[in-house]
């Protein structure tokens, strides 16, 4: 199995993998960008073709190819392993029992039920008919073989039989979604009956689940219009967008993305050319959605059933994507047509004019709210002002900000201080706009999360790199500067001052080759040799930096933030107790105060 991990690795160049998750950019011999595993809006990743590694400055984050696809995708050293060999075109040893763990189960289940309804479309009467649906829809041969379109049969446990055929238990089959347990004690019975399937794929175009639609008018009256797998180990719909293992690309080339609501929309789209399209499932846009989509694009292009007033799940997607620095607008319907389907299907050149021709998310809401509202009466001017201020506040450059407020004084034909002072009134929800992702999950995080320890940890690690760049940076740090380390950075420093502070010193035409020897005895030691490389890689990612007047400023910075630390503490201990205060704990804070403000 090592040498097939090797096979693997050696096959595939990290640059590729990571870029087709990551925006990267091309700086001296790496490559960068916005870290998909903590919230950032400079680039702090980093990826060296060379070393065929990654690491981020702002979260710490690195390593091989395989941790980052275990990362990125939340999965298990198995599942990255197979997700890799697929992507290098090696076949894995099967019988490995290792190798089996239950999402491979479950991605085997996805994969043989999408090939059973696809087999299905066509072969029987229903699944002609539902062919017969699809194609009246303008849904062509080609996208309905591309998306693996299907139908399932209308009986009740058509396909678990088939794949209990195949040998996995009804268990898995429930785990995967695809069958729900039945309250009488009876054999989970198909989910799925009598509608037409979408299946739902993963960034790596792997089966994860399945959205179903009906399309019998008898049916219509009695159902449901689309059902779709529930959260299982494999699917998330809130972290889960509609043929983005199709777009993603083409959100990258055209750094937009098209945002629908629909499966069928978004098929429509990619078949009438707009590849760069996706649909979110059956939920309103998360942060993992935005997440995921800040990997390829600042920019996005909403045709979205949008209701202006009130507060719906629609308007809170869109209020989190501009919290997260994303471009919006909107894509009006054209000549009364309800979704992208129905107007591509109508003519495909009416589509293209409607995307060029997108409105700004302010431009929208002004005119929707004015279209609904009399803004000649105080009644109406109250409800425009309802529906458009809170996106006005919103809005983070108060220049812009201004702009809007001067303009809507205009149209109402009120004072741009009236508006102004309702404004401050205004307040907004900021529920979810301090959630961040880590991995494949949203946290909660404090308004400012970036935390004295991690900004330490950013310091001590830059000048290390630097050091690692150019070894004579090591003279730069005194030997009282030590104790601003942590323990490990400050022991290593120690240590690789007294090693190459002889090989500085020494002939210049022996220098050279005793630097090499010395970072080549570093690199083996059992307690720095998994960082070697990772420090080697932020000092190349350093490379057009000013070496000493760099050091210097991480080592004035240790100082401040040893100093702020030092303030807080003994702030607390004067706070618990002023009373039993001590002199010289005042004396120690006025004289650290000082410190901290000359070093201001």
């Amino acid at each position: 199995m090592d040498s097939q991990i090797e096979e693997i690795k050696n096959k595939l160049n990290i640059v590729d993998i990571v870029g087709s998750y990551v925006k990267l950019t091309k700086t001296g011999a790496n490559f960068r960008g916005i870290c998909p595993f903590h919230s950032e809006k400079g680039p702090s990743f980093f990826v060296s073709p060379a070393r065929q590694m990654w690491h981020c400055f702002g979260c710490g984050a690195g390593s091989s190819i395989y941790d980052f696809v275990m990362q990125i995708e939340g999965v298990e050293f198995g599942d990255a392993l197979k997700i890799l060999a697929s992507k290098a075109g090696v076949e894995l040893k099967r019988e490995n029992p290792q190798l089996r763990t239950e999402r491979m189960r479950l991605y085997e289940i996805c994969d043989l039920a999408c090939s059973f309804f696809e087999k299905q479309l066509g072969n029987s009467a229903y699944g002609k008919d539902a062919k017969e649906y699809l194609l009246k829809r303008g849904i062509t041969e080609e996208s309905i073989k591309k998306w693996r379109l299907g139908y399932s049969p209308d009986t009740w446990q058509g396909l678990s039989d088939f794949l209990v055929g195949r040998g996995y238990n009804r268990d898995e089959i429930v785990r995967a979604g695809l069958a729900v347990q039945s309250d009488k004690g009876n054999n989970p019975y198909d989910r799925f009956r009598g509608r037409i399937i979408f299946p739902i794929f993963d960034l790596n175009s792997q089966v994860i689940g399945f959205g179903a639609r009906i399309f019998k008018e008898i049916d219509k009256q009695e159902t449901a219009k689309y059902i779709n797998t529930p959260q299982t180990l494999l699917y998330d719909k809130s972290n889960v967008l509609y043929g983005i293992n199709y777009a993603k690309l083409s959100i990258r080339k055209s750094n937009q993305c098209v945002l629908t609501e629909g499966y069928t929309d978004a098929i429509m789209c990619h078949q009438a050319g707009f590849e760069n399209t996706v649909a979110v499932s059956g939920t309103a846009l998360t942060p993992l959605h935005l997440n995921n989509l800040k990997r390829y694009t600042d920019n996005l292009l909403l045709s979205f059933d949008m209701d202006v007033a009130g507060d719906n799940a629609t308007k809170r997607g869109i209020n989190l994507a501009e919290s997260q620095g994303f471009n919006i607008k909107v894509i009006d319907t054209y000549s009364g047509a309800k979704d992208p389907a129905e107007i591509i299907l109508e003519n495909p050149q009416n589509w293209e004019e409607s995307v060029k021709n997108a409105r700004s998310i302010m431009d929208f809401y002004f005119d929707s709210a004015f279209a609904k509202n009399d803004k000649k009466t105080p009644q109406g001017k109250k409800e425009i002002g309802k529906i458009v201020l809170p996106a006005i506040k919103r809005l983070q450059n108060k220049i812009e900000q201004s702009h809007w407020v001067q303009k809507l004084a205009e149209k109402l034909g009120v004072s741009a201080d009236a508006v102004m002072e309702e404004m401050k009134s205004i307040k907004i929800d900021n529920t979810h706009q301090n959630q961040t992702v880590v991995g494949n999950k949203a946290i909660e995080t404090p308004a400012n999360n970036f935390t004295s320890e991690g900004r330490k940890k950013l310091l001590e690690e830059r000048i290390i790199s630097l050091v690692f760049k150019n070894p004579s940076n090591i003279t730069l740090i005194k030997e009282e500067d030590y104790k601003l380390f942590c323990e490990i950075n400050g022991k290593f420093l120690e240590n690789l001052n007294k090693v190459a502070l002889p090989v500085l010193n020494s002939a210049e035409d022996e220098k050279e080759e005793k630097l090499k020897a010395m970072f080549a005895d570093i690199s083996q030691t059992e307690e720095y040799k998994n960082a070697f490389g990772v420090l080697s890689l932020m000092a190349e990612a350093n490379e057009e930096i000013d070496d000493p007047e760099e050091v210097n400023l991480c080592l004035f910075q240790l100082k401040r933030l040893e100093l702020k630390n030092e303030l807080g503490r003994l702030s607390g201990e004067i706070k618990n107790d002023p009373n039993q205060a001590s002199q010289d704990n005042l004396k120690e804070f006025d004289k650290k105060a000082k410190e901290l403000h000359f070093k201001n």
